[in-house]
């Protein structure tokens, strides 16, 4: 309680972590069309773009959003956002990517509404990554209403050597007419699904003292609420089942409790143990960070002994120089799930039997696929249902290997590249197995220019190559055309 207080009393009290911008008004058009020749388009064509690209082997889209920001009298601040999209061959013709209003005081900041958050607790290379465990870039935002310390923020008395970030948010998924359309006759889908999330993160170390830094914490999310339905054969849809969501289940998915060995607790839930070390050498930066993934009790808290699964990788930031700027190496596994199956607390009576493993990543008997509008809410190697050609709402790939590498450079002003390459073999799922190994070898060639005589203009240019069996072999191209402005108050 005593750490709890002396957090809240920093939050509530401190100065401003940064200075703050000035007032402006910021605006942002953008068109993107991509051409391929698969099934589905190149993984890196559409993975981690917020769901704004699709799977579809052609699509297009067209986006415009403007942002709002205003400095008030004492320490107070207002951010307002509104993002629009639409497009061919998409999950959806036309949608609200942005709509928020932040509202901030000091470091403390009150979100409402939709908006594109890079993934947290850890910072990750954004273009070179492969993607975040839990809830990352790779989805299409989620509406909900967010309390956020957003950046590290010093704990009075420690000196600079100890820091915390952290939020609380509660959301609603929009997906219920996606997923209504896209399940086949006879199959399930979930509809009015709330969404809940937290995390707090610790940062140790001084970098004006020693170079090094470590970074620990905790990420939860959930599914609960909503109604689980059923498409019927002449198109109709029937109730299966009303989900709790009182107020009292909102308490009840912030701290979730299973009231047996033979129960679960209520909601779908996931989440991760972040670690992060990171070492400054000059103008040179080194990181490694580990997400361990987990859907029960028996993951997050190493009951069996074994923390197998999880997002591994190294960062490198380079001193400024005209051919490479920053490299990361990331691999991936997820095959472990606490195993097959494992029987435990067996006592002579079948009360005390509980049988675990087959973690099932990303699926959950009532809420189906960890997804949004077709997407992975986590990470793209872990395909989501937009893959699966039977209409089933459920991520079917979920026990996976991947090893991957990017690399980033800017060899002036007006020019940046980036290289993406995974390879990635999947085994299906304990439940349903494939009957072999899926192989996919994804690539990405990027180019962007931003020519200094047309400010605020960008061009993209990528060609992309997929060879494999899932989700198939594909070679396709990717324009993209930015442009950004704004205007001070």
């Amino acid at each position: 309680m005593k750490l709890i207080k002396t957090l809240l009393l920093t939050t509530l009290f401190s100065p401003l972590y940064a200075q703050q911008p000035a007032d402006s008004l910021k605006y942002k058009v953008e068109a993107g069309v991509a051409v391929s020749n698969g099934d589905y388009a190149p993984v890196w064509l559409t993975a981690n773009r917020y769901g704004v690209a699709g799977n579809e082997p052609n699509f297009a889209y067209v986006r415009a959003g403007a942002e709002w920001n205003k400095v008030l009298p004492k320490n107070w601040r207002i951010d307002v956002g509104m993002d629009l999209a639409g497009g061919k061959n998409l999950s959806s013709k036309f949608w609200v990517q942005q709509a928020y209003a932040d509202v901030s005081w000091k470091v403390l900041t009150l979100s409402i509404g939709s908006k594109e958050r890079p993934g947290f607790p850890l910072a990750k290379n954004e273009k070179l990554t492969s993607g975040w465990m839990v809830e990352g870039t790779n989805m299409r935002p989620i509406p909900q209403v967010r309390v956020e310390v957003k950046d590290y923020l010093n704990v009075p008395g420690t000196k600079g050597w100890m820091a915390f970030k952290g939020y609380l948010s509660y959301g609603y998924f929009t997906d219920g007419d996606w997923q209504e359309d896209f399940v086949a006759p006879g199959q399930i889908y979930t509809t009015g699904v709330l969404y809940h999330s937290k995390s707090l993160m610790i940062r140790l170390g001084n970098r004006e003292k020693l170079p090094v830094e470590f970074e620990f914490g905790l990420l939860t999310a959930a599914q609960f609420g909503g109604k689980r339905m059923q498409k019927n054969a002449d198109g109709s849809v029937s109730l299966v089942r009303d989900m709790p969501q009182g107020l009292k289940d909102f308490w009840k998915v912030f701290f979730p409790k299973q009231e047996s060995t033979l129960e679960n607790v209520e909601g779908n839930h996931c989440g991760s143990w972040n670690f992060a070390l990171n070492y400054y050498a000059g103008d040179w930066k080194f990181k490694a960070y580990l997400e361990h993934y987990f859907e029960d009790h028996s993951q997050m808290f190493w009951q069996y002994g074994r923390w197998k699964d999880g997002h591994i990788g190294v960062e490198v930031d380079f001193p400024k120089n005209r051919w490479i700027s920053a490299v990361v190496w990331e691999g991936l596994n997820t095959t472990d799930q606490t195993g097959p199956i494992l029987y435990d607390g067996i006592a002579g009576s079948f009360n005390d039997l509980q049988m675990s493993g087959r973690d099932n990543y990303y699926t959950n008997g009532e809420y189906l696929g960890w997804q949004n509008y077709g997407n992975s809410l986590g990470h793209p190697f872990l395909p989501g249902p937009a893959y699966n050609t039977d209409g089933v709402n459920e991520v079917k790939g979920c026990r996976v290997k991947a090893q991957h590498v990017g690399l980033t450079g800017d060899p002036s002003e007006e020019w940046n590249w980036r290289l993406l390459v995974s390879y990635a073999r999947n085994w299906g799922s304990y439940i349903k197995p494939f009957d072999e190994v899926k192989k996919q070898f994804s690539s990405l060639a990027e180019v962007t220019y931003r020519p200094e005589r047309l400010k605020g203009w960008s061009f993209s240019a990528a060609l992309a190559v997929d060879r494999g069996n899932y989700p198939g072999n594909s070679t396709g191209g990717m324009l993209t055309i930015r442009k950004c402005g704004g205007f001070g108050l």
